[in-house]
């Protein structure tokens, strides 16, 4: 009895290691998923047209009342003119505030005055797709449109390991491996 224990063990624990090692090399190449959210007039957009002719994106997920989400938007606009000229760069900033809370945003974002794309998921499908449990939690993807690079969380100074990463994809160099 032991014994199948161990080895229903030890076959569950091989098949989930090689399940991590496929997902990962996946994701080196994954797309956005095709999920609807809305635009800040109330119109729906699908996910999967987001792009930047053949230039690089970051999207960022955040809510009115994560403070690292604000402080991570705020740190990128003000450098986000110069990282647009320099790299072509698209910020889409994708609200997960939820029904209570999704009235909020178009006025917050019109105080702060960002010029990104911001688009709301309220009802947290796109949050779900892509796998984001804590905002912020920020994707850089290349000009093909493929995830290349995720950051979780905000500290002051993050935005220029985001901008450092943000160069090397702009210019076709490969990303180093995450930890």
């Amino acid at each position: 009895m032991i014994r199948k224990t161990i080895l229903a063990a030890t076959a569950l624990l091989i098949s989930s290691l090689m399940f991590l090692a496929t997902a990962q090399d996946a994701s080196k190449a994954r797309k956005l998923p095709a999920v609807d959210v809305k635009t800040m007039d109330g119109g729906k957009v699908n996910t999967s047209t987001f792009s930047n002719n053949g230039k690089p994106m970051i999207i960022s997920f955040w809510a009115t009342w994560c403070k690292p989400c604000i402080q991570e938007l705020n740190a990128i606009n003000e450098n986000y003119t110069d990282w647009q000229k320099e790299t072509g760069v698209k910020l889409i900033a994708i609200s997960i505030d939820d029904a209570k809370t999704s009235a909020r945003v178009a006025p917050f974002v019109n105080g702060k005055g960002w010029s990104y794309e911001i688009f709301s998921d309220a009802n947290g499908d796109f949050k779900r797709e892509m796998s984001v449990n804590n905002p912020p939690h920020s994707f850089l993807l290349n000009g093909k449109g493929e995830i290349v690079w995720q950051h979780v969380g905000f500290a002051e100074g993050n935005e220029k390991e985001l901008y450092d990463m943000l160069k090397l994809v702009a210019a076709g160099k490969p990303i180093p491996e995450q930890k």
